[in-house]
């Protein structure tokens, strides 16, 4: 007896996280999975970065891609709409205290990329969120590793609920989304999305929130995720 085909989601945007699910490892680019996004953009798809990253580095990367926006930084705290249109969604004072109450009895630094942060404080992986949690406990902070960095930063923000913004003003929800991320800070979203898509190497929370989990890591794994949903042709 032949069994049906699988039912799959009609999909209409994109949303994607940046280091370990655009890059390797190294945060290198993978240049098929850009040219993949460009594909979808061009096509009239919404693709929507949604990264750790500061502003900057995200606008940067949709701009050189060729990504229209909406654009979700620092973990949620900050949506760009374009035209030079953003939306905090927490405040960096309250993640700056409880960074500080945490350097009291934790070895931990900041980013690099911290000076530029307007809604959280983003650490070197170099201490554990167990640790972390504890240090700032009571304080009113999310604690979330990403797998290249530890971020605080308020409940009010976080991804889900940054990305659930977005698509709202594109007249969309995460029910018509395929969501890619490798991180414990993506599972919200992974989890609500029609599809959530991870990689081998992501966080073992991630994978347990995917719908699929990609045959490869990074970009290439993205790639083959959006050829098997249909969004791009085989080969």
């Amino acid at each position: 007896m032949t069994r049906p085909a699988p039912v799959r989601p009609h999909l209409r945007a994109v949303v994607t996280d940046v280091d370990g699910t655009l890059t390797d490892r190294n945060r290198c680019l993978d240049l098929p999975a850009v040219q993949a996004l460009r594909t979808l953009a061009l096509r009239g798809m919404p693709v929507i970065l949604a990264t750790g990253n500061v502003l900057p580095i995200a606008l940067a990367l949709a701009r050189f891609v060729g990504l229209p926006g909406p654009i979700i930084a620092e973990n949620g705290g900050l949506i760009y709409y374009g035209e030079e249109r953003i939306e905090r969604l927490s405040r960096r004072r309250v993640a700056w205290a409880a960074y500080r109450q945490a350097r009291r009895t934790l070895p931990i630094t900041p980013l690099f990329t911290d000076r530029w942060r307007e809604t959280e404080v983003a650490l070197e992986p170099t201490v554990s969120v167990a640790a972390l949690r504890r240090a700032v406990r009571g304080l009113g902070v999310r604690v979330e590793a990403t797998g290249f960095a530890v971020h605080l930063f308020e409940p009010s923000a976080g991804k889900r609920v940054a990305v659930n913004r977005a698509l709202a003003s594109l007249s969309l929800s995460l029910d018509d989304c395929l969501v890619a991320g490798d991180g414990d800070n993506d599972v919200a979203m992974l989890r609500k999305a029609a599809v959530g898509v991870s990689f081998p190497d992501a966080s073992a929370r991630a994978r347990a929130a995917a719908t699929y989990l990609a045959p490869a890591t990074g970009g290439t794994g993205l790639v083959k995720a959006l050829k098997h949903y249909g969004l791009l042709p085989f080969p």
